[in-house]
């Protein structure tokens, strides 16, 4: 039975965060975005919080939290700032929820106990210059040699590229599928920043999510010794695919936050704007927008929190995990433009925040799968194309 009510600790927990953003991030956020400056003085205070092993069970470090948790803090960091919510993406969605469920027990204390600490900052590669939602394109190779794999590619459109400290990195190590582009031959690897032949770059040209560190790096015959490898040997889409399935999930939450966001700043404008001598809010079209907000909001939340449940119970959510994150990316898109038709000229301005939202809100549209490759995937379950079957990679369902 899905519960709307969140329990105590889940409002406590939802309170103590949105009272964070609010003190230690809102503040500075304009500047920071305005200096495409990533402050990663961040990252100790949402450890310190509990946030970047939110979802992890208690004996890897993590604060043992429940899936609905690891939304809710995804929607009310997102709802300060984009770049907020993209670390818990990467860090605790992409990366520590895989290594939960696929990682060898010595791959867990090695790195997720760290990772879940906040002591080591972790993201995922899987995107390139030439391959994004066409996973089967991507060009990195990794060939066996003795106890290791000299990995060599270049990954593009990384989250914390100059921060993280380890990397949950995908590539070929059957060449022979490769050029079947048979996704059987793709494995999963960790990869340090220290390891020789790794360097990253920084992404100066992006117009969104400023705030946030995005890049890429390069690995040129990276050694990396057969424990890392993630998995068993060829079972690296099935990791990507999995990890997608908690990144969407925080992606989700975070747009419906932004939702939130752009509602708030319109319905405050709306009430101290006048014209013709009344405020803004009294005219029925501004009334529409800010409506059309409300609604937006309400069903992402819906959406999301059912998905949360589904992980709570252990149960396969790819679908509703990929509609909601369909919905609700395409839903802040629409509410950041009527955000900043609502503030009129203003909205123009950089002296309001939604047209910083209406800059943010783009990105989640595009990755971890654009909104063309979800509605192909929606209208195809709904034909019979598609089925989602219970596999090994289903997350442990949450314990109280």
């Amino acid at each position: 039975m899905l519960d709307f009510d969140l329990t105590e600790e889940q409002r406590l927990l939802e309170q103590s965060v949105r009272e964070w953003g609010a003190r230690e991030v809102a503040p500075k956020i304009r500047e920071l975005d305005r200096q495409h400056r990533f402050d990663a003085g961040i990252l100790p205070q949402m450890a310190e919080l509990g946030l970047l092993g939110a979802s992890v069970p208690a004996a890897y470090g993590g604060a043992g939290m429940d899936y609905v948790s690891l939304g809710i803090i995804s929607e009310e960091l997102e709802y300060v700032d984009t770049s907020l919510r993209v670390i818990m993406s990467v860090h605790a969605g992409l990366n520590c929820l895989s290594l939960l469920t696929w990682g060898t027990e010595d791959q867990k204390q090695r790195y997720l106990v760290p990772q879940a600490q906040g002591k080591k900052v972790a993201t995922y590669g899987l995107t390139e210059p030439a391959a994004g939602s066409d996973v089967r394109g991507i060009q990195t190779v990794a060939v066996k040699k003795g106890d290791r794999y000299l990995v060599t590619g270049e990954k593009i459109w990384i989250s914390l590229a100059d921060v993280a400290d380890n990397f949950l990195v995908f590539g070929w190590t059957d060449l022979d599928k490769k050029k079947q582009r048979d996704p059987s031959g793709l494995s999963a690897f960790i990869v340090e920043r220290g390891f020789k032949g790794f360097s990253s770059a920084t992404l100066k040209e992006k117009w969104g999510i400023l705030a946030g560190n995005t890049g890429s790096f390069k690995m040129e015959d990276v050694e990396v010794p057969d424990a890392n490898v993630v998995g068993k040997p060829g079972e690296g889409f099935k990791i990507a695919m999995f990890a997608l399935d908690q990144g969407r999930y925080t992606v989700a939450a975070g747009a419906t936050g932004l939702i939130r966001a752009c509602r708030d700043a319109s319905a405050k404008y709306a009430r101290e704007r006048k014209t013709f001598g009344v405020p803004i809010g009294d005219h029925q079209l501004v009334k529409e927008m800010i409506a059309q907000m409300e609604s937006d909001y309400q069903v992402s939340r819906l959406l999301w929190m059912r998905s949360g449940f589904l992980k709570n119970a252990g149960r396969r959510n790819t679908r509703e995990t990929g509609l909601a994150k369909w919905f609700s990316t395409v839903a802040s898109e629409r509410a950041a433009g009527d955000a900043v038709q609502v503030h009129g000229a203003n909205g123009y301005s950089d002296e309001y925040p939604v047209g910083r939202f209406y800059r943010n809100c783009k990105g989640a549209v595009i990755y971890e799968g654009t909104r063309e490759i979800h509605k192909i995937m929606q209208a195809d379950y709904v034909l019979g194309l598609r089925q989602d079957r219970p596999t090994r990679c289903e997350l442990p369902p949450h314990r109280s």
